[in-house]
């Protein structure tokens, strides 16, 4: 399939690019910003060999869904979505933190725990939890936003020590932060999922903090559903989960981890479809919409046909 696994264009009135792990990222006139959302995929802060069909189709239209519902919590950065795979908006300055938030003890925070350690981000957790078990309330677990390698675990009392953000922004962000998950999990409920961690990124414009980036996708995002939820859990066995940590385990399950010396192992055509499956599934889930996939004979040419159309009005 014409997935699009990177683009190299020369928009009018270009005055920069920047090619993140999934989005391609062009500068405007020094105005604002075009970002395409690709089909790769990275996981373990790597960037996977194959991209995934629609894979960025669904995660822009889920951004676009959900920073929509959630403009009166916080203003966001975006201008309008052109195409289903790319969003246009506004320059901002990103904060050098990842907001982190955490309902239930899964991914990175269960790895952490069942390792020993009980406190996650200078965050204390009490003994006796188990996989997937809800906390007792959300927690907030930064990390430090790296533009490259590995994001690192970080405390709010480092952040505030290093002058990584002013102690009047990080109020903010934590409130935003709070804000934002309380909508997401009861926007979540409606459609019979839990949203049980996800990550938020900020940034500043005219003094003014924005909410930037991609929100409740399942790249920054994990669902379970909530019918099976007691029930796994009290039986002790797996969630069934709508994330990309279908994506980490059958990395972990082929010993990568991105680590030096492991290899990424081979992603055959069957894996690829399987994966470009489960983004549409989450994306009819949490939307409550049928997904149409647009026209990739040629994405390449459309994608760049609709940006040039956008930034034509500014």
């Amino acid at each position: 399939m014409n997935a699009i696994k990177e683009t190299n264009f020369n928009l009018p009135g270009q005055t920069n690019f920047y090619k993140g792990k999934v989005r391609d990222v062009y500068t405007i006139k020094n105005e604002f910003l075009v970002m395409v959302v690709t089909d790769r995929i990275s996981a373990f802060d790597v960037v996977l060999p194959e991209a995934i069909p629609y894979k960025g189709q669904v995660l822009n239209q889920i951004a676009a869904l959900f920073l929509e519902a959630t403009k009166d919590i916080v203003p966001n950065w975006v201008l309008q979505v052109p195409d289903p795979s790319v969003t246009i908006g506004k320059i901002c300055e990103p904060f050098k933190v990842e907001m982190v938030i955490r309902g239930y003890l899964a991914g990175h925070a269960w790895r952490e725990y069942a390792a020993g350690k009980r406190q996650v981000c200078g965050v204390n957790l009490p003994d006796g939890l188990k996989e997937n078990d809800q906390l007792p309330q959300p927690i907030i677990t930064p990390t430090t936003k790296a533009a490259f390698g590995h994001d690192e675990d970080i405390s709010r009392e480092e952040i505030l020590k290093q002058g990584i953000v002013t102690q009047a922004d990080y109020i903010k962000l934590e409130q935003y932060t709070q804000q934002l998950y309380q909508r997401g999990t009861d926007m979540a409920a409606q459609r019979g999922l839990i949203l049980v961690d996800t990550k938020y990124e900020f940034g500043k414009a005219d003094d003014v903090i924005y909410l930037i980036d991609e929100i409740h996708t399942p790249d920054s995002s994990r669902y379970f559903y909530k019918d099976s939820y007691q029930q796994l859990q009290a039986n002790g066995e797996a969630q069934k989960q709508l994330s990309k940590e279908f994506v980490r385990q059958w990395l972990i399950e082929n010993n990568f981890q991105g680590k030096e010396g492991q290899s990424i192992p081979e992603m055959n055509e069957d894996k690829v479809n399987s994966i470009s499956e489960r983004y549409i599934e989450l994306y009819e889930k949490i939307s409550g919409k049928p997904f149409v996939k647009e026209a990739t004979t040629n994405v390449y040419k459309r994608v760049e046909d609709n940006v040039i159309k956008a930034i034509a009005q500014y």
